[in-house]
């Protein structure tokens, strides 16, 4: 299966020190996330496009 979007572009994705992994930071309530782990949905509402040089000022 293909992924959603290009999560690794996207400006939700961001680096969890605490689990020391990359994840989602959008609040999805169960719905939703039922939704994206059984794809059933073809696209990613949340997608925001951005390169390394914005998110990094996002986290800075």
């Amino acid at each position: 299966m293909s992924r959603l979007s290009n999560c690794d572009m996207c400006m939700n994705y961001e680096y969890d020190e605490e689990y020391d992994c990359y994840r989602c930071s959008v609040d999805l309530d169960m719905d939703e996330a039922e939704q994206f782990m059984t794809y059933s949905v073809r696209s990613c509402p949340y997608y925001r496009p951005g390169d390394e040089y914005t998110i990094v000022r996002k986290q800075n």
